[in-house]
């Protein structure tokens, strides 16, 4: 069920494990624990967390399949690449293993810098539906965070990486370092206890058709490390 992340607190539900967000898997404990090891406090917990899916995992929007299992954070979590749904997926895992309460949040967003060969694969459509992010509760409020885009992918197309720090938002850039328009939210779909996998694809498949998804891997050996 979606709902905005601003009008309520924490459930009990945002710190439990979901089919998708498996965050007692020992391999989601294992990469929280890794990356967090001498931070103290939640705030400096989500931002080490933050920093590593973001940096740790390089985004590629050309892996979208659509096996289940791939999307699921003990699977990201060992993988050097992957696109901005699961590694929303990890980060909401991993900070509920840290006892730090948690959503999945999606939004449609254009992309006013698409490059040529992902326009192709989505049939021509700049929107980015059920772009995905993740909504912590840090100091008593909703913080929505997107580790989508890699430092190194932000240098190449002149803008600075999306940095958090647990106190603000960090959604993407409206504008690249050069002053264009870079990235728009059209439409936010609210956040959810776990992935809507049945619902995200059939809305792939209604925007951009069969071609959206890569067939020549499960998802499970691509980018192993």
């Amino acid at each position: 069920m979606s709902r905005p992340a601003e009008q309520d607190g924490p459930t009990g539900e945002d710190l439990e494990p979901g089919w998708f967000t498996d965050a007692d898997a020992p391999a989601v404990r294992a990469f929280a624990d890794r990356v967090t090891a001498g931070r103290t406090g939640p705030r400096e917990q989500a931002s080490a967390l933050f920093d590593a899916v973001r940096d740790e995992i390089w985004y590629d929007p050309f892996c979208v399949v659509t096996d289940p299992h791939a999307y699921r954070a003990s699977r990201v979590a060992e993988l050097s690449g992957n696109w901005c749904v699961p590694k929303a997926v990890l980060l909401t895992a991993a900070a509920r293993a840290l006892g730090i309460p948690a959503r999945l949040g999606f939004a449609d967003v254009r992309n006013h810098l698409n490059t040529a060969r992902l326009r192709e694969r989505m049939g021509g459509v700049d929107l980015f539906v059920w772009h995905g992010y993740t909504a912590l509760w840090l100091d008593g409020r909703w913080r929505k965070a997107t580790p989508a885009f890699n430092a190194e992918l932000c240098a190449r197309f002149g803008v600075a990486p999306i940095t958090f720090d647990g106190g603000d938002d960090a959604l993407m850039h409206e504008y690249d370092g050069a002053g264009a328009r870079y990235m728009s939210y059209e439409n936010d779909r609210g956040t959810f206890h776990d992935l809507p996998f049945d619902d995200m694809l059939a809305t792939f498949r209604e925007h951009y058709g069969e071609a959206m998804f890569d067939t020549a891997t499960t998802g499970r050996d691509a980018f192993t490390r």
